[in-house]
């Protein structure tokens, strides 16, 4: 349903608005606040700007850079908005409306609306208009900061008080519905994900045939490892090392390599990779060829920090670093790297200390695999490819289906706050 009369906004990507809405500055609408807590920080919860809205931080367990004090850090009530006006381009989310009382870096802007306007509104309208990054043109300087001056000046378009609260209503609803749908299909990406990792464990331990149900006619043993459990009576359970070729890093020295000569890239770590979770921590050219050296194809294992047991494959020769090392196998390889894969996390509960985890060379070489006949290493491989294949696609469909509803979501706020849609 449409307003009886528009009115032309005077902004482009607007359009027209509602006859008898307003467009006022937001210096009649905002007052800046500016509280530092000083001493009394202590007394105070740390918030953040996050994605997901205005958050209160673990500092009982925390994560991420805190600073020696935070006497500047400024005081927040609930109810108060947060901006960043500032590397706003940049900035996933740039506004906040806080339901929690405490304290956010100086480097923030906190204001409060005036009581004749209704806060959930004016955070709808902002979230919209930061969707889209549309205060573009109050950026300056090469942060794309936005300054106070011009922020007080820019002007929101609002409608009678009664009417905010009834559109701020009208999306607190719906947008919970679309958002109940989204944890829906997010939790059953999660279950596929689960029954991938499920069925893919009980095809490498216990073969093809009783990877889905299990079948009486095959007759199994006890592997003698507690997290492989029994497997069938023709398989053998094997050390990574007499199985598997392991390349382990070694850290360059500056006179082995430049920027300017030829030879092969460094991986000494998980980093950002095109389509993979571990890459290549940066690009060396290679005065000499180095003496560790992972073949393409090779499965990276990380050994140490945050991501130890993180695994990908080598898409190239890569010059293998300290962080990592580089397995291939002697026979089927495509086997292994799924049951290496799946197996994964009891090689995680051999980690070497709580602040720095770390896996030894020792570690990984004594690791036990299972190892049946060549021939079914070669059905196991195709059949999880199958099964990945198939999970893969109900996955996609599924994160498809949320990326429809986020754009619904932006799509029918935008509509409400700017009138192209009424609300009774």
């Amino acid at each position: 349903m449409k307003y009886e009369k528009y009115k032309d906004s005077g902004v482009e990507w607007l359009g027209e608005i509602p006859l008898h809405w307003n467009t006022l500055s937001n210096k009649n609408i905002f007052k800046l606040k500016k509280n530092q807590v000083g001493k009394k920080s202590a007394d105070y919860v740390l918030l953040s700007l996050t994605l997901n809205g205005v958050i209160k931080r673990d500092m009982e367990n925390p994560q991420g850079k805190f600073p020696a004090e935070f006497n500047t850090y400024q005081e927040v009530k609930k109810g108060d908005f947060i901006f960043c006006l500032f590397d706003v381009e940049e900035t996933p989310r740039c506004v906040g409306l806080s339901d929690f009382d405490g304290m956010i870096t100086g480097a923030y802007t906190v204001m409060e609306p005036y009581a004749n306007f209704d806060r959930n509104f004016l955070y709808y309208f902002y979230l919209n208009l930061d969707a889209d990054k549309r205060l573009k043109p109050l950026y300056t300087g090469l942060r794309n900061t936005i300054s106070k001056e011009n922020f007080f000046s820019f002007k929101t378009f609002v409608p009678p008080l009664p009417e905010q609260t009834a559109i701020a209503d009208f999306l607190d609803r719906k947008t919970a519905l679309i958002d109940q749908a989204i944890n829906i299909k997010q939790k059953q990406i999660e279950l596929l994900k689960e029954r991938r990792q499920i069925l893919i464990h009980k095809a490498v331990t216990r073969g093809v045939t009783s990877s889905e149900v299990e079948m009486p006619n095959v007759k199994m043993k006890d592997s003698g490892v507690e997290w492989i459990g029994e497997i069938p009576e023709g398989w053998e359970v094997k050390r990574l090392k007499y199985v598997a070729n392991i390349v382990y890093g070694i850290s360059p020295h500056e006179k082995t390599y430049n920027d300017t000569g030829d030879g092969a890239i460094l991986v000494n770590g998980p980093a950002e990779y095109s389509e993979t979770e571990f890459g290549y921590t940066r690009a060396i050219k290679w005065t000499t060829a180095p003496s560790k050296f992972a073949k393409k194809g090779s499965l990276l294992f990380c050994l140490r920090g945050s991501t130890t047991g993180r695994l990908n494959i080598c898409h190239e020769n890569l010059a293998v670093g300290r962080g990592c090392a580089a397995i291939l196998a002697k026979e089927n390889h495509e086997f292994l790297v799924k049951a290496v894969s799946s197996l994964k996390d009891r090689i995680i509960e051999t980690f070497k200390g709580s602040t720095f985890p770390s896996v030894t060379s020792s570690d990984l070489d004594n690791y036990s695999v299972p190892k049946p006949p060549i021939n079914e290493q070669f059905e196991i491989a195709e059949h999880i490819n199958i099964l990945e294949s198939k999970i893969a696609k109900a996955i996609s469909i599924k994160e498809q289906e949320i990326e429809k509803l986020k754009e619904y979501k932006a799509s029918l706020i935008n509509s409400a706050v700017t009138g192209k849609i009424k609300v009774c």
